[in-house]
């Protein structure tokens, strides 16, 4: 089944077992390939926001793992996704932030 909707997907992979605390080399690894593809991609503090229909994206999260497996040598990695998706309008990450951002400018005002 092919699903065609746009969604925002934050993701965050957490490799197992690297023998180190630092995942920095495995996060610049995944991250160079997010930026390689054609989907946007927002890199942030705990993980990374995608944009782009469904199939796209969920395709990338697995290349991925699977960089992360081969390239990295990495056996286990676990993956915390959430992803939003709506109907009514298109909405970047920036237009979320944006809102809320004018949102506490009046608050600050009253």
């Amino acid at each position: 089944m092919t699903v065609t909707i746009n969604c925002l997907a934050d993701v965050c992979l957490i490799p197992i077992g690297t023998g180190s605390a630092s995942v920095s080399d495995e996060v610049t690894a995944i991250t160079k390939l997010a930026q390689d593809s054609h989907l946007h991609t927002t890199l942030h503090s705990a993980g990374t926001t995608i944009e782009g229909p469904w199939n796209e994206v969920m395709d990338l999260i697995g290349q991925m793992h699977e960089l992360l497996h081969t390239k990295h040598d990495i056996v286990r990695i676990q993956s915390d996704i959430r992803v939003g998706t709506r109907t009514d309008k298109s909405q970047t990450p920036q237009d979320k932030i944006d809102v809320v951002q004018r949102k506490l400018k009046q608050l600050n005002k009253d």
